[in-house]
């Protein structure tokens, strides 16, 4: 009854205030690769809402998976698993939470995440970190570290395990084998937080040689609506000393950096970005690309390069000449939450390329991402249209949602770990063969 009456009140205020929309019109294909087709701007007192009623997973049902792949369940009825990471003698480290408490700053702030939350993006987040070892085929889960807030990324750099909570970057001593830390954390520098903490996720990657850190800070706002001084050392990628803690802005502009990966043919750091909301259901498209030192790519005053949200006061047009246009647009609203770039043997045909994981769209109509594509890499930059890898985790008339793909990491075998937000399940793809 209780899922029923929250279903009916986000069923109400969908209908009290949608309307002056009439939904997407743009075909999703043609707003994905280095140019995206980009409509005209439209304004909404309210943003266009749509989200599935969120229902788990039954017994024997999972998502469905490409020609020539296989999923497995490999753990369940975890706190709101938001990313995997695999530790070099193989264990995986799953981080389970959700949203630390936010001060609700405006009335609609409250209505869209009653709406969000109807989908199975609420409840409470295990603020934990669960380790899962496979043991002759079967797979165990170990409470390894506790106490967290809310945390996301994770990074092994030798012996020591860095965390980023919503709020700092904390470490704590590793000794490989053991399945659980019970020494406190180590505060390493302050991310980021407060009581408005609009984007509160903080992607984190290592430096090839250790000795930095990244951190993704997404935006306290869609576009500044709460005060430009709200979003200090925020829509950034943060640069960390591993050693002392001092940071830097490595890059800005970028409205929410969710996941940091370097591409192995190039070498060059590449992010996955969640753009802005409020202006129609074909914009803005959410995109991935390669990311230069000290470049700027647009937030809050453009979008994909130089296009001007003109919602943003004051304007800066001396930033806007300097943003700088994505490489590969994802299309609308797909909320892209995971990425890995594949260079295993398993499944030699996705070998190269990314995957990305599609947490899914609450503000386009037809709903939108949902799935984990594949896209191609040649020469260090992607090519070709997006491919459909696991889907399923949406029913197929909309109506509702049964997981919502966030984290990805390659196992030691060459499978895909998938973290499920909703669905508190992590699976595994691999070759059916």
């Amino acid at each position: 009854m209780k899922r029923q009456h929250k279903s009916l009140l986000a069923a109400t205020l969908i209908a009290l205030l949608v309307g002056c929309d009439d939904g997407a019109l743009i075909d999703p294909q043609k707003q994905t690769g280095p140019n995206p087709e980009l409509p005209q701007a439209q304004n909404f007192v309210m943003p266009p809402m749509q989200v599935p009623e969120g229902v788990p997973w039954k017994a024997g049902e999972m998502p469905k998976v490409a020609n020539g792949l296989k999923i497995e369940k490999i753990a369940e009825k975890l706190q709101h698993p938001r990313q995997v990471y695999v530790l070099p003698n193989g264990d995986v480290l799953v981080a389970e939470s959700n949203g630390p408490p936010n001060a609700t700053a405006r009335p609609k702030e409250l209505i869209t995440g009653v709406i969000k939350n109807s989908s199975g993006k609420g409840g409470a987040g295990g603020n934990s970190i669960t380790l899962l070892r496979n043991v002759n085929g079967k797979w165990e889960k170990h409470r390894f570290i506790e106490n967290l807030f809310s945390p996301f990324g994770m990074q092994l750099i030798g012996n020591t395990l860095y965390v980023a909570n919503a709020d700092s970057l904390v470490k704590f001593p590793y000794t490989e084998g053991e399945t659980e830390i019970r020494t406190p954390p180590t505060e390493v520098t302050e991310l980021p937080g407060g009581p408005i903490n609009h984007h509160w996720t903080k992607s984190l990657l290592a430096s090839p040689d250790g000795s930095k850190l990244y951190v993704g800070i997404g935006s306290n706002s869609n576009i500044t609506e709460n005060g430009i001084g709200a979003e200090y050392r925020r829509a950034a990628i943060l640069e960390v000393d591993a050693a002392s803690g001092a940071s830097r802005i490595y890059a800005s502009g970028l409205r929410n950096p969710t996941g940091l990966q370097w591409e192995p043919q190039s070498g060059r750091l590449w992010a996955i970005v969640n753009e802005r909301d409020e202006i129609g259901s074909d914009l803005v498209p959410d995109y991935m690309t390669a990311v230069q030192e000290k470049g700027f790519y647009g937030w809050p005053y453009s979008y994909y390069g130089q296009h001007i949200d003109k919602r943003v006061e004051p304007q800066r047009p001396d930033l806007v000449e300097k943003a700088i246009k994505p490489d590969y647009a994802l299309s609308s609203h797909v909320a892209p939450l995971g990425l890995t770039f594949y260079s295993s043997d398993n499944m030699p045909q996705y070998r190269g390329g990314a995957f990305i994981s599609e947490h899914g769209s609450w503000n386009r109509k037809p709903l939108n991402g949902y799935q984990v594509v594949w896209v191609k890499f040649e020469n260090g930059q992607p090519v070709g249209q997006p491919q459909p890898v696991v889907t399923g985790f949406l029913t197929d008339n909309q109506k509702q949602v049964r997981g919502l793909p966030v984290g990805l990491a390659v196992d030691k075998q060459g499978g895909v770990l998938i973290a499920d937000d909703a669905g508190n399940s992590v699976w595994r793809i691999s070759s059916a063969e």
